[in-house]
């Protein structure tokens, strides 16, 4: 009285449990990408606030940088005398000279505030200082 036909069967797999099949997997698909949209959304590294919070850091680090080498006496040879200025965005920072003679070296250091120094600066030193700002080497 129930009793199903192999024409039958084949009608059932094909357009019922096989459609089925394909829906299930296809719910099991969007769950899987689901949660790897939720982690990646978790691991994002900012949100739009913070994207200005981290323009200011990046603004203050000290990111611009130039040197220049000279012979700071006229009888020493092969410029190893040198002036470094390392500023950030803003002209803050400051300036490193070494001072190289025959017989010793000295280091000086120097602050830099708003591209200025309250301690006079050689012209080697604002000629790194302005390499450094500018982003041109002389």
């Amino acid at each position: 009285m129930f009793g199903i036909s192999g024409a039958e069967v084949l009608v059932l797999l094909v357009f019922v449990l096989l459609p089925l099949a394909v829906i299930v997997a296809l719910f099991v698909a969007i769950a899987r990408l689901r949660a790897r949209v939720d982690h990646l959304e978790r691991q994002r590294p900012v949100g739009a606030g913070d994207l200005e919070a981290l323009r200011a850091d990046i603004g203050q680090a000290l990111r611009h940088v130039a040197v220049v080498r000279y012979d700071a006496f006229g009888d020493m040879g092969g410029r190893l005398s040198f002036s470094a200025a390392i500023v950030d965005d803003r002209g803050d920072g400051v300036v490193l000279s070494s001072i190289h003679a025959r017989g010793e070296s000295r280091t000086y250091a120097k602050g830099i505030t708003e591209g200025g120094s309250d301690a006079t600066l050689t012209p080697e030193e604002q000629q790194a200082l302005s390499a450094a700002r500018t982003g041109r080497q002389r």
